[in-house]
């Protein structure tokens, strides 16, 4: 099968030479199910010279394709844009949201294209598979609706390192790059990246039928979402005030979750906007996203965030405000304001505990004993303190605490706090919490919560550079080892070392 040329309107639909999905496996498409209000169907516009780089295999198991037919010349077209397979329903999807805490009106799918939904005997809820870079749509604004290879690199990584690390987030199936020219501030070459998750319906998707009054489709929306994939909240009747409280009160206990393991695996997402909220709680659209390198409460990792929104520190408080948005949203299905700032507190009541098991779990605490919230706090936030002031490297020093215990060797690490006594002080407090003659299962435990790699921002840099000089080693070595990012790795030692000093340097923006 030929490559379309980019001048080409539509993508074709290539005859089938290895099927591409498994036996029982159907494309359902229950998004574009819903009225027309909500998308615009269009197809993909072709691109030049493809090629995939890389193909998680896994993944195309699990979500009912054929592992060989990712691997085939086929795959590579329909996953860059280039081709429809028969059943598949393409289409970009309409939302509004707050951006900087500022409302920006309709936004929608301006780089991304919906192909569809497979359900399969290992996913029988359905997983949608999504282009990023696809094109143009009628949401695009001034957009080009691409993606540079850049960008698409540090998405596909990263949402597998999510993965890898256990947080809740859409995933990566492919990254396809062509030649083709795509202009940001140089010239860099176009990329798609085919992303996977069960929905990504988002806050903003809610706000845009909300801002214009639309209440049958904000309620048509919110059914679907509750019937489709929060079964829990589906005993509540359709059209009544107690469904779509329920509702926001799950989804804030899922971003509570989400929010925990953020701050428990040190990660800055950079631009929490609304829009860009899942609905269930996963982690979206990675842009200028970082992992902390030297603790630091405060760190701002997005460029084009000079006031500081969306600093570390900030990230729970935000994840609030943005629920607030929603739950604003809802108001007219709620019917009530004292009901949804309710719901609105189930993500208080479960943000705490949930950092409790994720700090906990870092500590080797053991979850079948009860260990009091303050006393977790007790031990965590002068521990945090003292990486604060030592500019203490946040994965390593908690992976290196996981040895010291397997070692019995606390005291060795007063290195990392330039001997501060303060760090005495603390491995007292510390070893008071921890269960005696139970070294080897808190280690274990302690082993199987802090990551030996993570998605470091120069990593990710260097994996970058050599893919744009044709050479897909690092990036491939990255891929294995965020891939189970708790093991040792023999040979990739330098990919869990502290970063080199240029790597502070680095600029990430939204143009990311």
């Amino acid at each position: 099968m030929s490559t379309r040329p980019a001048a080409a309107a539509t993508a074709s639909t290539p005859s089938a030479a290895v099927p591409a999905l498994q036996p029982g496996a159907q494309w359902h498409n229950g998004f574009a199910s819903l009225p027309p209000v909500f998308y615009t169907r269009l197809q993909p516009t072709p691109m030049p010279e493809l090629a995939m780089h890389a193909r998680n295999e896994a993944l195309a198991q699990d979500m009912g394709l054929r592992p060989e037919w990712l691997a085939s010349s086929e795959a590579t077209q329909v996953l860059g844009g280039n081709a429809l397979l028969p059943g598949m329903d393409a289409l970009a999807s309409v939302y509004s949201g707050h951006q900087f805490g500022h409302w920006a009106g309709q936004l929608g799918d301006g780089r991304a294209i919906l192909l569809g939904e497979i359900r399969s005997a290992t996913a029988p809820q359905g997983l949608e598979l999504q282009l990023k870079g696809a094109g143009k749509t009628p949401y695009s604004r001034m957009g080009d609706g691409r993606a540079v290879l850049r960008s698409s690199i540090r998405e596909y990584l990263c949402s597998e390192a999510m993965h890898g690390l256990g947080v809740p987030t859409t995933r990566a199936l492919s990254l396809v790059t062509s030649p083709q020219p795509i202009y940001r501030e140089t010239v860099e070459t176009a990329a798609v990246v085919a992303r996977v998750a069960p929905s990504f319906v988002r806050f903003g998707h809610f706000e845009h039928f909300a801002a214009r009054d639309d209440q049958d489709s904000l309620r048509k929306l919110a059914d679907y979402v509750v019937e489709r994939y929060l079964p829990e909240v589906a005993q509540h009747a359709s059209g009544s005030s107690e469904r779509y409280a329920a509702f926001l009160a799950e989804v804030a206990e899922r971003t509570a979750r989400m929010i925990a393991l953020w701050q428990a695996h040190g990660f800055c997402h950079g631009v929490m906007n609304t829009d860009n909220m899942s609905i269930l709680g996963l982690t979206i659209d990675y842009g200028p996203f970082q992992f902390l390198d030297h603790y630091d409460a405060n760190h701002i990792c997005n460029h084009s965030d000079t006031g500081g929104r969306y600093a570390f520190a900030r990230q729970p408080q935000v994840a609030y405000w943005n629920l607030f948005c929603l739950g604003q949203a809802l108001l007219p299905l709620i019917d009530d304001e004292a009901t949804t700032l309710a719901a609105l507190e189930r993500y208080k009541t479960a943000l705490e505990p949930a950092m409790q098991r994720a700090l906990g779990a870092k500590l080797g605490l053991d979850p079948a004993r009860s260990t009091a919230p303050e006393a977790v706090a007790s031990v965590v936030n002068p521990l945090l303190a003292l990486m604060q002031q030592h500019r203490t490297d946040y994965s390593l020093f908690w992976r290196a605490l996981s040895q010291a215990v397997a070692d019995d060797r606390l005291p060795a690490l007063a290195h990392w706090f330039n001997g501060d006594a303060a760090f005495e002080t603390w491995c007292e407090q510390y070893q008071a919490l921890l269960q005696p003659g139970d070294a080897a299962a808190t280690a274990a435990r302690m082993f199987a919560a802090n990551p030996r790699y993570v998605l470091r921002n120069h990593l990710g840099q260097e994996a970058i550079t050599a893919a744009q000089q044709g050479n897909w080693t690092p990036f491939q070595r990255l891929q294995t080892v965020l891939a189970t990012p708790y093991a040792e790795h023999p040979g990739c030692e330098d990919l869990a070392a502290l970063p080199p000093d240029w790597a502070q340097h680095i600029e990430i923006s939204c143009s990311s």
